[in-house]
């Protein structure tokens, strides 16, 4: 993928697919890395499945027979020195624990280390496709954060829908000051 907001993407939606009611995803900007964490409370992998999540010959979809997501993300990382981890805790065995948790570094001065992207288009897409998840993000750079916790939004909401149009310019607004407060730092 040309940015890593597009990984980000691909992982949350596969996080909504598991059943996750809450999905966080933590971007950290520090120094010479970026580590995406994406973690969700979904029903989780088995171990069978975990150790095959990684080969592009497995997925769970129905309507393709290669799953690129994770292994195009663990290359991404792997072709700047960084590298790739998954945990995941199944509901069977892990039934008041259970969920996945994706974390991967990159060294960002790495000369195939792909650009962030835009980080505010992607959690609109995602809150929009989603108004029933909550998502907590979270993105750290060396001279501010940004956060968003759609929890905190509904409670003052009290029942008007995430996707509804005010709502969704309500949270691209408040990104986009987020960021150029950082900026002007």
């Amino acid at each position: 993928m040309k940015e890593l907001s597009l990984n980000i993407l691909d992982i949350t939606e596969n996080s909504v697919k598991a059943g996750a009611t809450l999905t966080e995803i933590i971007i950290e900007e520090l120094g010479d890395t970026i580590t995406l964490t994406i973690k969700d409370n979904g029903c989780g992998m088995t171990d069978e499945v975990l150790q095959t999540v990684l080969n592009p010959f497995y997925t769970t979809r129905t309507t393709r027979k290669v799953g690129m997501g994770l292994p195009l993300l663990k290359l991404a990382a792997e072709q700047t020195g960084g590298s790739l981890e998954i945990f995941s805790k199944h509901i069977d065995k892990y039934p008041n624990s259970h969920g996945t948790t994706v974390k991967a570094v990159f060294f960002k001065n790495h000369i195939d280390c792909a650009p962030l992207g835009d980080i505010v288009e992607t959690v609109k897409t995602i809150i929009q496709g989603h108004p029933d998840t909550d998502f907590f993000v979270f993105h750290k750079l060396e001279n501010g954060e940004v956060s968003l916790d759609t929890r905190e939004l509904r409670q003052v909401l009290e029942g008007v829908p995430l996707n509804t149009y005010e709502v969704i310019k309500w949270i691209e607004e408040c990104l986009k000051e987020q960021y150029s407060e950082i900026q002007k730092g």
